[in-house]
């Protein structure tokens, strides 16, 4: 028989997060302070842990600011007036 409860919540340990996104383990920490990660404090002592769904949403979230960077940036060169071949400075 299938079992019908959710998945147990996956938590991963600083360092593994920090080698998943090749940053300092004070960042990941840094990221949870600033809500971009949860984490919590688990255990005796105390360790953080972070939450495994919220590192996929940290990733998706800045695979889409990456994405809308490289179209802004398109847009900007293509307003450049040598792009549309006319120039405001000429004859003035």
């Amino acid at each position: 028989m299938p079992d019908s409860s959710p998945t147990a919540q996956r938590y991963l340990a600083p360092a593994q997060v920090a080698e998943l996104l090749s940053i300092e383990v004070d960042e990941v920490i840094e990221l949870v302070y600033q809500g971009r990660l949860r984490g919590s404090q688990l255990g005796s002592p105390a360790r953080w842990r972070i939450e495994e769904p919220s590192l996929s949403e940290y990733l998706a979230e800045q695979s889409e600011e990456a994405r809308r960077m490289a179209l802004w940036r398109q847009a900007n060169e293509a307003s450049f007036p040598e792009v549309w071949g006319t120039s405001h400075s000429q004859g003035m």
